[in-house]
């Protein structure tokens, strides 16, 4: 087994410091990938990538950052995993990572404009999901948690859409058959997501939400999960 990369692009939100784990402990978890196995690279803080040929995989953190803020270390990253995606490298981008992902290809982020998504929603998978070797261990409806006020607006030329909500247009994506984007947080647990609702909750009360009703929904998702253990299944799968 190689090495998989994380690229850490933000932390947890205040109210988890209580709670173990950062995102890409949730995330390496999830994939039941080692931890010997596991390079993380807090890009915010400095830490250099690596040549994208010296590691079998990369998955991409969530951040409170936006895409559309341009930081230097942003478009450092976005260069970096074109290259990437060039290079045949798989890549799972969740949230942010989602986003940059699709900025990085050509595709474009934005504020949502069907306002913030948060909580656990209903994801429903195009029928093409099917036959996508990451979506296809998923049920065409599925529940997953969310969280972001920023969106892929334009998927990158080339790129499928393969799944939407109800407040988002693309839940995920693929492109070149080796670069995934997801929307939601398959990391994310039924105990996670309550603090990012509360998180949100002043802005989410100008936009007339009830935060009560979004709490009160909040439920386990472990479909939704499923597709980390089959990225970190199809990594070490010879192909």
């Amino acid at each position: 087994m190689d090495t998989l990369l994380i690229i850490k692009t933000g932390t947890k939100i205040d109210s988890l410091q209580d709670f173990p784990g950062d995102y890409e402990d949730w995330i390496a978890a999830s994939m039941d990938w080692p931890q010997t196995q596991t390079k993380v690279v807090d890009i915010q803080a400095g830490d250099p990538l690596p040549a994208p040929g010296d590691v079998v995989g990369v998955v991409i953190t969530g951040s409170g950052s936006m895409v559309t803020e341009e930081a230097p270390w942003i478009q450092q990253t976005a260069d970096w995993l074109a290259r990437a995606v060039s290079a045949g490298v798989p890549i799972l981008g969740i949230c942010f990572g989602h986003q940059i992902l699709a900025h990085a290809l050509g595709g474009r982020v934005d504020w949502n404009p069907r306002g913030i998504e948060v909580g656990t929603v209903e994801v429903r998978l195009h029928g093409e999901a099917a036959e996508d070797p990451l979506f296809s261990v998923l049920p065409g409806r599925f529940y997953g948690q969310v969280s972001h006020s920023q969106s892929v607006v334009a998927l990158p030329p080339g790129a499928r859409a393969l799944g939407e909500s109800d407040m988002e247009a693309h839940q995920g994506f693929v492109v070149n058959g080796c670069a995934w984007g997801v929307q939601f947080h398959p990391e994310f647990d039924e105990r996670i997501t309550p603090h990012y609702v509360m998180y949100y909750r002043d802005r989410l009360a100008e936009q007339g939400r009830q935060i009560d009703g979004l709490l009160a929904n909040i439920r386990p998702t472990p479909e939704s999960s499923r597709v980390l253990r089959r990225f970190g299944e199809w990594l070490k799968t010879p192909r």
